[in-house]
């Protein structure tokens, strides 16, 4: 996909034309989604495309993981999302040419993608080889309100005279997938994953229902219609294994118009019948058709404005950037709106990059956005994690371990990464998970889920860690051989920040346990557990190179030899597709901020000087092979004062997927790193922190923005920050007053009645090094067109 593609809109992605080399990004781009139902923005008409996909959150099928030598504790078995009954597809044909943007002349073609409706809108005219030109407009939701719902209002007229139309609207199974390319990053293809169970096919209605070999999931797909064409038209039905398609046939007149809007619903169960998952999917069409296609629209705008007047986050300054900030919100919400006890996958329901599989991006970077943005899709996610306990406390006991083991990649719940040092070592989970817990419940107050799920969650990660540290002959407690965030240093002892977020879990889950002693003491804690708890933290050995005057990031980390960056030409970043992992792991080079990552998350265990001189090493060995990075790098780049550095950072994590930065949006967006994107601008020029239950800001702007305005929901009341180079306000828009800290000095900021502080002034300093040829690309905005990034940046 070039960077022409897109045009410049703060409020949506518009394609003027159609790029079918750039089709597969363009998919991801265009999906629609709620959390439940994920449809990759393919062409209405099925053909051409880059990748199908229709996805249901949770639904996947099993497959072995292959390996060389077997092992103790090895996963077994792998997961993968498939790709579910396909339900976009309405074909046409105009004189019995089907519509294919490939043949005839395709007089104009244009699709748009709008935030504020949640609507993904398409126009095109076209010439069939025949000679025959008919104008075609469709308009795609994924309902955010009726959870099972998809829809599309589509639109044919004649413009050159007489033609005879007829469109077939289809259900299909066990599509024709792509192959499998080689890349290690890209996801499995399971060829013909649904066993056909029902089909049937009455009057405009349709449904197909299958189930997964393997995993055992039963899925059913329906469809529902309403036609709007002149007299006379015909319907027809018909359905088979794989197929149920509901026909219309009618002749136009130059002018004349056939509207077809298509009810789309699914639902999926592991354990329901048949018939009670097909009459959920027919009752939900009911519903859906008694709301009407109007309804819906209506619906999803009123949805979406609320949800654009307590989330937005406005910019002045940077066009480019404010469309790029307001497509990954529109994003997130879409992977989380109605997940509803199931994962926000990595890639979202957008693609099937890494399998479709859950990672601790959603704890690290999708979570605090969705805190103060969405709270109830918050604990919506915890509340999966906490659905699989069991799993994560057996896969404890099998590593020889207490409490509970979360895994690195998974879908289900189990272990799904083949690669220990990089998947099963990767502990920083739980603290990941514990870390949502805890700022889920000061944002909120909700001490209900505190009380159980939380409590529970933050119980199990601590024995974790207690069970997995130990205390050394000098009485420092001790994490050996972890992987933390950067994967290029495996097996490591006393990672900084696994330790330090490991500190931060044994605590605060000590102080609930505390709080609730009865619900602790049903889980068998004791005050003698507590109080180990309590000592390990207190304990913590986080590592300090005194000749350096830096923490390495985990112990002997700054007296490894440097990777030679200037013999590494740019074609072979990303490292770990061109080099062995043994090399990496003994040498300084980072794939992915770790050490600046705990500076973030764990802000109060450093002091300013610290992280100044912490962020100058770790920039000129950091090569953000990883999309995780720039977002991270982007937060502490502002903190010490490189504000130029933070602006590039934070346009490159924002702009991953609409630029194609990492050459592989095809297999799905960047959920983590469009987060991310919203974290560097609130935590990075915001300042906002809140590390101790106060929300804490110290302001400052880069000179690419005039103004920065972001709403936060904290305890019920809407908070508003609005920062330039002069000044910052906060104002409580909605509920009671609220308590924050601008630049060390407390404020009380009551409703109605906006506070005003000085922004503090930055004098420039000297730009930081990174390696050669992985700078992030200076940010020049360029209204009307997407900035042309670096060739090489970061992969995944």
């Amino acid at each position: 996909m070039t960077t022409e593609a897109f045009s410049v809109d703060p409020w949506a992605v518009v394609e003027h034309t159609l790029d079918l080399n750039g089709q597969a990004a363009a998919e991801s781009v265009f999906a629609l989604s709620n959390g439940h139902i994920g449809l990759r923005g393919n062409l209405d008409e099925g053909e051409p495309h880059g990748m199908p996909g229709t996805y249901l959150n949770g639904v996947y099928e099993l497959h072995p993981l292959p390996y060389a030598e077997s092992g103790y504790g090895y996963p077994e078995s792998g997961q993968s999302v498939i790709n579910v009954t396909n339900g976009k597809i309405i074909r046409m044909l105009v004189d019995d040419e089907p519509f294919d943007v490939r043949y005839g002349k395709l007089r104009s073609h244009q699709r748009r993608l709008d935030f504020r409706d949640g609507l993904l809108r398409r126009e095109a005219e076209w010439t069939s080889p025949a000679g025959r030109t008919v104008k075609v407009s469709s308009t795609r939701l994924v309902s955010l309100t009726q959870r099972a719902i998809a829809a599309i209002e589509y639109t044919v007229e004649a413009v050159d005279g007489p033609a005879r139309i007829v469109l077939q609207s289809t259900l299909v199974s066990n599509e024709q997938l792509p192959t499998e390319e080689p890349d290690p990053r890209a996801a499995a293809v399971l060829e013909a994953p649904l066993v056909a169970e029902a089909n049937i096919a009455v009057g405009t209605e349709a449904a197909l229902v299958h189930r997964t070999a393997r995993s055992g999931l039963r899925v059913a797909a329906g469809m529902d219609h309403v036609i709007e064409a002149p007299e006379p038209f015909d319907v027809s039905a018909e359905s088979s294994e794989n197929n149920a398609r509901i026909s219309v046939t009618t002749v136009l007149q130059p002018g004349e118009r056939l509207r077809l809007v298509k009810f789309v619903a699914y639902g999926w169960s592991a354990a329901r019948s048949l018939p009670a998952v097909r009459d959920q999917v027919l009752a939900a069409l009911t519903a859906a058709r008694f709301t009407g296609w109007d309804g819906l629209v209506r619906e999803q705008r009123e949805y979406l404005d609320e949800f654009w007047e307590h989330s937005d986050i406005r910019l002045e300054g940077d066009v480019e950037l404010q469309q790029a900030v307001r497509f990954a919100l529109f994003h997130i919400l879409q992977a989380s709106a109605r997940s509803e006890d199931r994962a926000i996958p990595a890639k979202g329901l957008t693609g099937t990059g890494y399998d479709g599989h859950s990672f601790w991006d959603t704890e690290a970077f999708v979570l605090p956005v969705l805190t103060y943005a969405l709270p109830g899709a918050v604990n919506q996610a915890l509340r999966w994690r906490h659905s699989t306990l069991p799993l994560a406390r057996e896969r404890a006991a099998q590593l020889g371990l207490d409490g509970a083991v979360f895994p690195w990649r998974t879908i289900h719940g189990e272990e799904c990464s083949s690669y220990w040092p990089a998947g099963t070592a990767a502990f920083h989970i739980g603290a990941g998970i514990a870390a949502a817990v805890v700022r889920y419940v000061r944002a909120t107050g909700d001490h209900e889920f505190e009380r159980t799920i939380g409590l529970e969650l933050l119980v199990d990660t601590a024995r974790m860690w207690r069970s997995l540290g130990h205390h050394d002959l000098a009485g420092r407690f001790r994490i050996e051989g972890v992987t933390g965030p950067d994967e290029y240093s495996a097996i490591a002892d006393n990672n900084v920040y696994t330790n330090l977020t490991a500190q931060s879990n044994l605590r605060h889950a000590a102080a609930t346990a505390t709080t609730y002693m009865h619900e602790a003491a049903a889980l068998g804690v004791d005050p003698e557990e507590a109080a180990a708890w309590r000592d390990a933290a207190a304990a913590m050995y986080i590592p300090y190179d005194e000749t350096l005057g830096v923490h390495p990031q985990a112990d002997g980390f700054t007296e490894h030899q440097f990777w030679d960056f200037d013999s590494t030409p740019p074609e072979n970043y990303p490292l770990l597709l061109h080099y062995p992992y043994f090399d990496l792991y003994r040498k300084q080079v980072v794939k992915q901020a770790d050490l600046v990552l705990a500076m973030q998350v764990r802000g109060d265990a450093f002091t300013d000087e610290q992280k100044a001189r912490n962020f100058a090493y770790y920039e000129r060995i950091t090569v953000r092979d990883s999309s995780l990075s720039a977002c991270t790098q982007a937060v502490i780049a502002a903190e010490v004062g490189q504000l130029d550095l933070a602006y590039d950072y934070t346009a490159e994590a924002a702009l991953m997927d609409l630029d194609n930065l990492g050459r592989n949006s095809h297999e799905g967006l960047h959920m983590a790193s469009l987060a991310g994107a919203c974290i560097a601008l609130v935590a990075g020029f915001g300042g906002l922190r809140d590390h101790n239950g106060t929300l804490t800001f110290r302001p400052r702007l880069p000179g690419g923005l005039r103004r920065l305005t972001f709403s936060m929901t904290v305890r019920q009341s809407l908070l508003t920050v609005e920062i330039t180079h002069e000044t910052t306000t906060y104002a409580v828009r909605k509920g009671g007053p609220v308590p924050v800290v601008h630049d060390g000095e407390r404020v009380q900021v009551e409703p109605g009645h906006p506070v005003t502080r000085k922004t503090r002034r930055h004098e420039p300093v000297e730009r930081h090094a990174q390696p050669p040829g992985r700078e992030p690309a200076r940010r020049h905005a360029q209204p009307g067109s997407h900035t042309q990034a670096t060739d090489q940046l970061p992969a995944e």
